[in-house]
Protein backbone atom coordinates (compact mmCIF):
# COMPACT_ATOMS: atom_id res chain seq x y z
CA UNK A 1 0.00 0.00 0.00
CA UNK A 2 2.28 2.60 -0.89
CA UNK A 3 1.49 5.67 -2.13
CA UNK A 4 2.48 8.97 -2.54
CA UNK A 5 -0.80 10.54 -1.96
CA UNK A 6 -2.87 10.04 1.31
CA UNK A 7 -5.10 7.23 1.39
CA UNK A 8 -9.08 8.18 1.91
CA UNK A 9 -10.49 6.54 4.76
CA UNK A 10 -14.06 5.99 5.35
CA UNK A 11 -15.75 4.96 8.37
CA UNK A 12 -17.89 1.83 7.47
CA UNK A 13 -19.10 1.23 11.36
CA UNK A 14 -18.73 -1.17 14.19
CA UNK A 15 -14.84 -0.62 14.01
CA UNK A 16 -14.71 -0.78 9.94
CA UNK A 17 -12.71 1.44 7.60
CA UNK A 18 -12.43 1.48 3.81
CA UNK A 19 -8.69 2.43 2.96
CA UNK A 20 -8.47 3.61 -0.79
CA UNK A 21 -4.47 3.86 -1.29
CA UNK A 22 -2.73 3.45 -4.83
CA UNK A 23 -6.26 2.87 -6.75
CA UNK A 24 -6.65 -0.25 -4.37
CA UNK A 25 -9.23 -1.07 -2.02
CA UNK A 26 -8.78 -2.47 1.28
CA UNK A 27 -10.69 -2.88 4.54
CA UNK A 28 -9.11 -2.33 8.16
CA UNK A 29 -10.23 -2.96 11.78
CA UNK A 30 -9.62 -0.90 14.45
CA UNK A 31 -10.11 -1.58 18.01
CA UNK A 32 -9.26 0.98 21.14
CA UNK A 33 -7.47 -0.47 24.21
CA UNK A 34 -5.51 1.65 26.89
CA UNK A 35 -3.60 4.46 25.65
CA UNK A 36 -3.66 3.07 21.82
CA UNK A 37 -5.45 1.59 18.91
CA UNK A 38 -4.73 -1.50 17.26
CA UNK A 39 -5.55 -1.26 13.42
CA UNK A 40 -5.49 -4.76 11.24
CA UNK A 41 -5.14 -4.29 8.02
CA UNK A 42 -3.52 -7.03 5.16
CA UNK A 43 -3.24 -9.40 7.84
CA UNK A 44 -0.62 -6.80 9.71
CA UNK A 45 -1.22 -5.68 12.86
CA UNK A 46 -0.49 -2.09 13.78
CA UNK A 47 -0.37 0.06 16.98
CA UNK A 48 -0.96 3.43 17.08
CA UNK A 49 -0.41 5.10 20.48
CA UNK A 50 -2.32 8.21 21.33
CA UNK A 51 -0.62 11.36 22.12
CA UNK A 52 -1.35 10.82 25.97
CA UNK A 53 1.01 7.17 26.02
CA UNK A 54 3.83 8.67 23.81
CA UNK A 55 4.98 11.09 26.25
CA UNK A 56 9.07 11.89 27.24
CA UNK A 57 10.67 8.75 28.59
CA UNK A 58 8.16 6.10 26.90
CA UNK A 59 10.56 3.71 25.71
CA UNK A 60 10.65 3.17 21.68
CA UNK A 61 11.63 -0.86 21.42
CA UNK A 62 9.07 -3.55 20.96
CA UNK A 63 7.60 -4.66 24.22
CA UNK A 64 7.27 -8.50 23.68
CA UNK A 65 4.63 -8.76 26.36
CA UNK A 66 2.27 -6.17 24.52
CA UNK A 67 2.49 -7.98 20.90
CA UNK A 68 2.32 -11.65 22.17
CA UNK A 69 -1.39 -10.97 23.59
CA UNK A 70 -4.53 -10.44 22.30
CA UNK A 71 -5.77 -6.33 22.04
CA UNK A 72 -8.96 -7.57 22.75
CA UNK A 73 -11.10 -10.21 24.31
CA UNK A 74 -11.14 -13.13 21.86
CA UNK A 75 -11.17 -16.84 21.75
CA UNK A 76 -7.95 -18.67 20.79
CA UNK A 77 -8.75 -20.44 17.50
CA UNK A 78 -5.55 -22.09 16.90
CA UNK A 79 -2.11 -22.12 17.88
CA UNK A 80 0.55 -23.22 15.40
CA UNK A 81 3.71 -23.43 17.55
CA UNK A 82 5.05 -25.67 20.81
CA UNK A 83 7.03 -24.73 23.82
CA UNK A 84 11.04 -25.17 22.39
CA UNK A 85 10.35 -24.37 19.25
CA UNK A 86 12.73 -21.54 17.06
CA UNK A 87 10.70 -18.77 15.70
CA UNK A 88 11.23 -16.05 13.32
CA UNK A 89 10.08 -12.34 13.41
CA UNK A 90 6.95 -12.05 11.27
CA UNK A 91 5.55 -16.20 12.13
CA UNK A 92 2.09 -16.76 12.62
CA UNK A 93 1.73 -18.27 16.73
CA UNK A 94 -1.92 -18.06 17.57
CA UNK A 95 -4.77 -17.32 15.91
CA UNK A 96 -7.86 -15.49 17.30
CA UNK A 97 -11.25 -14.84 16.48
CA UNK A 98 -13.01 -11.69 17.68
CA UNK A 99 -16.03 -9.93 16.23
CA UNK A 100 -16.11 -12.48 13.61
CA UNK A 101 -12.20 -11.71 11.98
CA UNK A 102 -9.53 -13.55 12.41
CA UNK A 103 -6.11 -12.08 14.14
CA UNK A 104 -2.81 -13.09 14.34
CA UNK A 105 -0.27 -13.20 16.66
CA UNK A 106 3.24 -12.97 15.22
CA UNK A 107 6.47 -13.27 16.47
CA UNK A 108 7.43 -9.77 17.29
CA UNK A 109 11.53 -10.87 16.93
CA UNK A 110 13.65 -14.49 16.19
CA UNK A 111 13.15 -16.59 19.52
CA UNK A 112 12.45 -19.63 20.77
CA UNK A 113 8.94 -20.81 22.19
CA UNK A 114 9.67 -20.30 26.35
CA UNK A 115 5.98 -21.34 27.49
CA UNK A 116 2.27 -21.52 26.10
CA UNK A 117 -0.17 -19.48 28.50
CA UNK A 118 -3.71 -20.63 26.55
CA UNK A 119 -5.12 -23.37 24.67
CA UNK A 120 -8.12 -23.59 21.72
CA UNK A 121 -11.17 -22.97 22.77
CA UNK A 122 -10.57 -20.18 25.54
CA UNK A 123 -11.60 -17.16 25.82
CA UNK A 124 -8.96 -14.67 26.85
CA UNK A 125 -8.51 -11.26 27.98
CA UNK A 126 -6.93 -7.86 26.04
CA UNK A 127 -3.01 -7.76 27.08
CA UNK A 128 -2.37 -10.90 28.63
CA UNK A 129 0.46 -12.44 27.90
CA UNK A 130 -0.55 -15.94 25.38
CA UNK A 131 2.88 -16.96 24.46
CA UNK A 132 6.68 -16.39 26.17
CA UNK A 133 9.70 -16.00 23.79
CA UNK A 134 13.13 -16.27 25.35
Amino acid sequence: MSDTHEPAVTPLGDGRFRVVAGGQQHIAYAVAARDAVWVFLDGRTYLVESSRSAGVGRRQHHNDQDALASPMPATVERITVEPGQSVAAGDALIVLEAMKMELTIKAPRDGRIKAIACRPGELIQPGVPLIELE
